[in-house]
């Protein structure tokens, strides 16, 4: 069993449409609400871990992505589901930063500050990053491809959301 799950927001959670500024341009994908559902009602914490680069690309300000967090935040609690945190790496990727995944400086702030062990969680995101960030830090990392794409750095590869949920909740290999 999971003590935590670690979640990539951007094609994992909501519709990836580039540098999302706009809250009316959050667009859950199908089946993720019923999976975070799934995973918060089994009792695990969801920690949204997510690189925003927009921000520091100049693309978006800080408060466009506070504003599409809130509408996420929003439409999740439409379904009592929570955020046990939300951590953003805002910097541009020539910077270099440990928070950048495929770093795990958000993982580990995250372990740290919700005294999470992340041996015993994973992560999961729809990126070759997300998973090498999981992997680097210690927890099952699992990748979601749509073709089931094996990848070293994934502990499992899976179709969507929903799929990884019933792993993360079921113990399904």
């Amino acid at each position: 069993m999971f003590s935590a799950v670690f979640l990539d927001r951007d094609g994992t959670i909501i519709r990836d449409v580039g540098y999302l500024s706009r809250p009316s341009d959050v667009d859950l994908l199908p089946g993720s609400l019923e999976a975070l559902c799934e995973m918060s009602d089994a009792g695990l914490p969801l920690v949204l871990v997510s690189n925003q680069s927009g921000i520091g690309r100049g693309l978006i300000s800080e408060e466009q992505a506070g504003l599409v967090h809130r509408r996420l935040e929003d439409l999740l609690a439409e379904a009592d589901v929570y955020f046990a945190a939300a951590y953003y790496c805002p910097h541009h990727p020539k910077e270099r930063c440990r928070c950048r995944k495929p770093g795990t400086g958000l993982l580990e702030k995250a372990s740290v500050d919700l005294n999470i062990d992340l041996v015993t969680s994973a992560m999961v995101g729809d990126r070759v990053s997300d998973a090498q960030a999981g992997t680097r830090s210690g927890c099952r990392a699992i990748l979601i491809d749509p073709i089931r794409t094996a990848h070293p750095s994934a502990w499992r590869t899976v179709p969507d959301l929903a799929s990884a949920a019933e792993i993360v909740v079921r113990g399904r290999q």
